[in-house]
């Protein structure tokens, strides 16, 4: 049952990376995220910083939505282990990404956006083609905000794919924020759903639930049963879930420049290495734990 679980959380994470920089509402992010193991003497560190760029084309409020991101996760790897850990210290990612928004209604907007990333230990100093991921969406985006409009609401629902899970169809997105009170506002979907108090213009505090990981290939693929010559388990990928619920808090500098801590507890904590078939070979942690977040963010919203 835990394992349907974390695979059904495993797609939903995949098949949402394109919008999981705060729900398509981010332009730029810097963070950095510490994640401790319980019961093991294991750590992640991760940076992650993007940048997306509109560009206005047309008269009918059109926009091409060029991107960048980058990411480092740095693994500590201390748990006593039958196999080599020395390339398992350091994974990064590269994404380039493409998008295009326009109106369809007043109200309704869509969206299409297609994305290469390089996700890989890069222990061979090169780029290899299992290093790529694919990626893939189409929005329709409904906003509806101003000074005439008593509860803001945005409704965000289409499909999305990605080749890390390898499955040959797409899978459905959605999302839904409504500001209910002049300080009470929640948002529903996925990877995060939160229940935010906004104290005044400066001050936010909220409780969430969230979704969080990462997949990257292992270039020096490996056996992780060197002493078991009847059984070879070979490591392709390393990848991460993780479902956590936590309080957050926001200090908004502007209206769209923001500080922003998060600190919680994983609910879910699936560290594995898997084949090429994308079948767990090996579970490298499941203990819950702490986990932080903080950094700073530019968003439209």
């Amino acid at each position: 049952m835990k394992k349907t679980f974390t695979l059904i959380l495993w797609v939903f994470f995949c098949f949402l990376g394109t919008v999981s920089h705060a729900q398509l509402s981010d332009l730029a992010r810097m963070e950095y995220t510490y994640f401790p193991q319980s019961s093991s003497d294991n750590s992640f560190r991760r940076f992650r910083t993007f940048v997306n760029f509109p560009i206005k084309v047309g008269k009918k409020d059109a926009y091409l939505v060029p991107g960048i991101e980058y990411r480092n996760v740095n693994f500590d790897y201390d748990d006593p282990a039958t196999f080599k850990t020395l390339h398992l210290e350091r994974f990064q990612s590269f994404t380039a990404s493409l998008g295009y928004i326009f109106h369809l209604t007043k109200e309704w907007r869509l969206g299409l956006k297609t994305g290469l990333k390089t996700a890989s230990n890069f222990s061979t100093n090169k780029i290899l083609n299992d290093d790529f991921i694919y990626e893939g969406g189409i929005y329709f985006i409904k906003i509806i905000n101003g000074e005439d409009v008593e509860k803001d609401t945005r409704i965000v629902f289409g499909l999305n794919y990605s080749t890390t899970t390898g499955f040959p169809f797409p899978l459905p997105v959605a999302h839904y924020y409504k500001k209910f009170h002049p300080q009470w506002s929640y948002m529903l979907g996925v990877p995060k759903s939160n229940l935010k108090y906004h104290l005044n213009d400066k001050n936010v505090l909220q409780a969430f639930v969230t979704l969080d990981g990462f997949y990257a290939n292992i270039q020096e693929n490996f056996d992780i049963t060197p002493l078991k010559p009847d059984n070879h388990d070979i490591a392709n990928s390393m990848s991460m879930t993780i479902l956590l619920a936590g309080l957050g808090y926001e200090f908004n500098f502007t209206e769209h420049f923001s500080f922003y801590l998060y600190a919680g507890h994983t609910l879910l904590n699936d560290i594995r290495f898997r084949d090429t078939d994308r079948n767990d070979v090996y579970t490298i942690n499941s203990t819950n734990t702490f986990y932080a977040r903080s950094g700073l963010k530019f968003s439209l919203f």
